[in-house]
């Protein structure tokens, strides 16, 4: 099992890593496939025509999470990591006015998001409760291709095929070192080699890049983290949706620069500054910036708030310690991802915020020097305190309970590496045994609570 750091930690568009990545994603992958003339039915003529179908989750709330949006720009040849966010709107718009796309290779294909994209709000797909359906038409109306897509998390995506036959969700790549598939095998490769969570996990990537390319790479996700904070910390106004709800984390930044000086903080305070860098990127996300998966959208502020907080309030950090950060909270996220799910559509929010907890509360504990079994026990801790946490979006939109939420992942994060730096490691309950607990606990979880909006908070609107 292999994930690597550049995985987990994905620069996208929000609002949703499954929800808007993951189908934006899809559509790529869906031209891909079409202009290779791959598995176009017999007998139909050239494409001229596409359309889709959401289901599941995706229909639930995939207009609160611009699901359509997403899959209009991955057909108008966008993908996650490149798109800007100015430039789609005229995309978008373009798309809109003219019902066609202008495909490399196949031209201009008819496509009106009105009537092309279709919420299934019927029973999900078998296979995952984010599916898509893809489908190219001849001129004539005759199926020309078809491709079921399943947006399992985090940004990644399988076809029906790839999920059945158990493809993996990333490229496997060379043999790793250090190819840990549990945290017990995690700790046990540590012991016997005598090298830190990070230092693994570096020598896995190092198979594929230099260490010279890898030092550029994480040290570039951490500035797209912060670049997402400082951008949060500056914009105002309401977040688009409908619910009217303000951005908040320029005030509250402004309040605390201001307290800086005064001598009148509290010793509470560094939850402030911790839920502010949350909140500004679960802001941006909500908003439909640019953040970075970590692990998920929904869950995106959580690693960095704390990824800051230890740059900027902790003493002696160093840009090392960011990048041993970065490495050991990807190691946690890809046991979670493997072992268990990061998508809040098959497991609740508890694989979102609480998979993003224990992430940040291991890198922290990594970054002021924590041993692994420190770090286990911090994960551990985190992840084990949002068990059973719903996912339940008011109107479909991260917003609310999201942002908040994302500020008390961060908070819970730091008491957790606080806590587990004053042990020696040993702790009752392993996280193997917790991230089991978690995916056991998402299996019966109601399907209401799993992100459709159709249970929870999401039921529970003020009455005014």
């Amino acid at each position: 099992m292999f994930l690597s750091v550049f995985d987990i930690f994905k620069v996208g568009l929000g609002p949703s890593s499954s929800h808007t990545m993951g189908p934006m994603t899809a559509a790529g992958r869906f031209l891909t496939t079409l202009r290779a003339g791959r598995d176009r039915v017999p007998g139909a003529g050239a494409p001229a025509r596409l359309s889709c179908s959401l289901h599941g989750s995706l229909a639930f709330t995939g207009k609160g999470h611009a699901t359509d949006r997403a899959v209009l720009l991955g057909l108008a040849g966008q993908n996650p990591s490149d798109v800007d966010p100015d430039e789609a709107v005229g995309i978008e718009a373009r798309v809109r006015a003219e019902k066609a796309v202008d495909v490399e290779g196949l031209g201009r294909l008819g496509f009106d998001p009105e009537a092309d994209i279709v919420f299934d709000y019927g029973p999900p797909l078998a296979g995952h409760a984010n599916a898509l359906k893809l489908f190219a038409h001849d001129g004539a109306g005759n199926l020309a291709m078809e491709e079921t897509y399943y947006s399992v998390g985090g940004g990644f995506v399988l076809t029906a095929r790839e999920l059945r036959d158990g493809a993996p969700v990333a490229a496997e790549g060379p043999t790793r070192p250090f190819p840990f598939d549990s945290a017990a095998a995690m700790l046990e490769m540590a012991k016997s080699s005598g090298l830190t969570i990070a230092a693994m996990k570096r020598r896995n990537e190092e198979t594929g890049m230099s260490p010279r390319a890898l030092d550029a790479a994480l040290d570039g996700i951490a500035a797209a983290m912060n670049a997402c904070i400082e951008r949060g910390l500056a914009q105002e106004g309401e977040l688009p949706g409908g619910l009217r709800v303000r951005r908040r984390a320029k005030r509250i930044h402004e309040q605390l620069e201001a307290e800086k000086g005064l001598n009148i903080a509290q010793p509470h305070i560094a939850n402030d500054w911790l839920s502010v860098y949350a909140m500004a990127v679960n802001e941006e996300n909500a908003a439909g910036g640019k953040v970075v998966t970590s692990p998920t959208n929904g869950a995106a502020g959580v690693t960095p708030a704390v990824l800051r907080y230890y740059r900027d309030h902790c003493q002696g950090a160093t840009k090392a310690g960011e990048r041993e950060f970065l490495l050991t909270a990807a190691a946690i996220g890809g046991l979670i991802k493997h072992r268990a799910s990061i998508s809040g559509a098959e497991v609740g929010c508890q694989g979102e915020v609480g998979s993003a907890s224990a992430m940040a509360a291991a890198g922290f504990c990594a970054a002021l020097g924590g041993t692994p079994e420190q770090i286990e026990n911090a994960a551990e801790i985190a992840l084990e305190h949002h068990l059973g946490m719903t996912c339940d979006p008011v109107g479909g939109l991260v917003q609310v309970p999201c942002i908040e939420r994302n500020g008390l992942g961060a908070i819970k994060a730091v008491s957790a590496a606080s806590l587990a730096l004053r042990g020696d490691g040993a702790h009752f309950m392993p996280l193997d045994n917790c991230i089991e607990a978690m995916r056991q606990t998402g299996r019966d979880m109601s399907e209401k609570y799993k992100e459709t909006s159709q249970g929870g908070l999401a039921v529970n609107l003020p009455e005014c």
